[in-house]
């Protein structure tokens, strides 16, 4: 018999599924508890995006949420189109991407620091038919930046955004909040639909990846289960979530959780810190390189509150030789993450060492016997890493076909492969992460394919020269050399390139 996930089973519009969506587990805990605060903006927010900062309790979110969505409904977009999204970490994010889900409509993920050329490309790719994003983020104009995309992008018939001071032709999403439509359509809620676009870089180019929400469920269950995080917890999430590992660790986190999220755009220490302290946050979901500082401090009496501490690895291979977690007030998990292909998680022991990965089939938690199986890791004949498992998007990696005249298919594989070296420990039999994929540089949360950044330092003339270097926080760091640097940056920027190439040609005798 199939169940009702929504909390009014008479309502005439909706009509669900026995899968779990994501906005049937929001209005789960609606129904339980309207009145609680849900969504917290960072305190900061004015600076980073000229709105004051807002804190939803979820009637408050229901009804914006509600707005949002009738507001794609009313612009004619039809079910199942892409809509892409650049945002910064504010509630605006989180409401948005509910908001898309509600209307039958699917999330494209766009990192706040992709510039015209890679937004012209996801939204090709992926033939977007809107995109959302706001005025201004920590002083660049994302507005501009949407509206050029917008136009090399022939799919594209609606553009969105809030904040003030929006360019013509850009609809504003502060109005359609403040109108409060209540315009709704009937919408198969069903797990097994695309709900999201990520987007990742392999050895073979650009990949836009699609997952259900059931993907997106178990991706959040492997995070929430393994870190112990209890019921109507308080998460103050500080990873940017336009990637699966950061949706599922702020926002999946939050909805499984059932208890209050709240954001803090990175990174300004004092406060992040003060926010903590204010809104009595008792679990914090925040890079690795970051977390592991907290070591450095006296946390029982600055952080008194945090008993729960996520620290997500852009960089596994860097896992083993971190340092020791010395905080015996709060729990580390290790998260593991590669690229958006998948995660796993690893709840450091008492001794805060890093736990040892075993090959094979884990549950979450990973050491508890008999809990559900979150994914499988094991090793490829080529000595990397694999993934399987309910969150990984097998299709969306799957290999070209070889160009041959056969008939017979080749088999099927149910795995993907990261691309990650690894080898097996031959005393614990534990699973070693020894290096990226080559040919791929990592730049924080961005991916480049080597040879691309070498195609771009050649726009710039003979003489030019783009490359990575190793970085222990970041994985890489980008460094550039030309005949005019100022000028070079100049024209990076006028193709519409990432910051980081850009920057990576600044005048080295000045500081940055």
């Amino acid at each position: 018999m199939a169940t009702n996930p929504c909390p009014n089973p008479s309502d005439p519009v909706i009509q669900t599924n026995v899968s779990p969506t994501l906005d049937g587990l929001f209005r789960r805990i609606l129904a339980r508890q309207p009145d609680a605060p849900a969504l917290l903006d960072p305190l900061n927010k004015q600076r980073i995006t000229g709105q004051p900062p807002k804190r939803l309790t979820f009637a408050q979110a229901d009804q914006a949420i509600s707005a949002l969505s009738a507001h794609f409904i009313e612009a004619g977009l039809p079910v199942n189109s892409v809509i892409g999204i650049q945002l910064p970490n504010t509630v605006e994010f989180m409401l948005t991407v509910l908001a898309v889900l509600r209307a039958g409509l699917i999330v494209a993920l766009l990192p706040q620091l992709w510039r015209q050329a890679e937004l012209t490309m996801a939204l090709n790719r992926t033939g977007a038919r809107a995109i959302v994003t706001t005025s201004s983020i920590d002083g660049v104009n994302h507005a501009d930046l949407a509206m050029n995309a917008a136009a090399e992008a022939f799919s594209i018939r609606h553009v969105c955004g809030f904040g003030d001071d929006l360019p013509e032709g850009m609809a504003s999403l502060d109005l359609a909040l403040n109108s409060g439509s209540a315009t709704t359509r009937a919408v198969t809620l069903d797990g097994r639909r695309a709900a999201l676009i990520s987007f990742d870089v392999t050895i073979d180019g650009f990949r836009a990846v699609p997952r259900t929400h059931l993907n997106l469920i178990a991706g959040g269950l492997a995070v929430f289960l393994e870190s112990r995080v209890a019921q109507g917890a308080s998460v103050m999430s500080a990873f940017t979530p336009s990637s699966f590992a950061g949706l599922t660790s702020s926002l999946l986190l939050w909805l499984l959780s059932g208890g209050t999220l709240a954001l803090h755009h990175p990174f300004d220490g004092d406060i992040l810190e003060r926010q903590i302290n204010d809104d009595g946050c008792d679990t914090l979901v925040a890079p690795a390189s970051m977390a592991l500082r907290l070591t450095e401090m006296d946390m029982p009496s600055r952080l008194p509150t945090l008993r729960h501490v996520i620290g997500l690895w852009r960089t596994p291979e860097q896992v083993a030789s971190s340092s020791l977690w010395t905080c015996e007030q709060a729990l580390l998990t290790d998260v593991y993450l590669f690229g958006e292909a998948g995660l796993f998680g690893a709840c450091r022991a008492s001794d805060g060492m890093p736990a040892p990965i075993l090959p094979g089939p884990h549950g979450a938690p990973r050491n508890v016997p008999g809990t559900s199986v979150a994914g499988e890791t094991l090793l490829t004949p080529g000595g990397t890493l694999a993934l399987r498992g309910p969150m990984v998007a097998v299709a969306a990696y799957a290999p070209a076909p070889p160009a041959s005249d056969s008939l017979v298919p080749r088999p099927s594989r149910d795995y993907v492969d990261t691309g990650y070296a690894a080898r097996l420990d031959r005393s614990t039999g534990a699973i070693c992460i020894t290096s990226p994929p080559s040919g791929i540089v990592a730049v924080g949360g961005y991916r480049f394919l080597s040879q691309d950044l070498q195609e771009w330092a050649k726009r710039l003339g003979q003489g030019a020269l783009l490359t990575a270097l190793p970085d222990r926080l970041s994985g890489f760091r980008l460094a550039g050399r030309a005949q005019d640097n100022a000028r070079g940056r100049e024209a990076l920027s006028e193709l519409g390139l990432n910051p980081l190439m850009v920057e990576a040609f600044r005048d080295r005798a000045h500081p940055v």
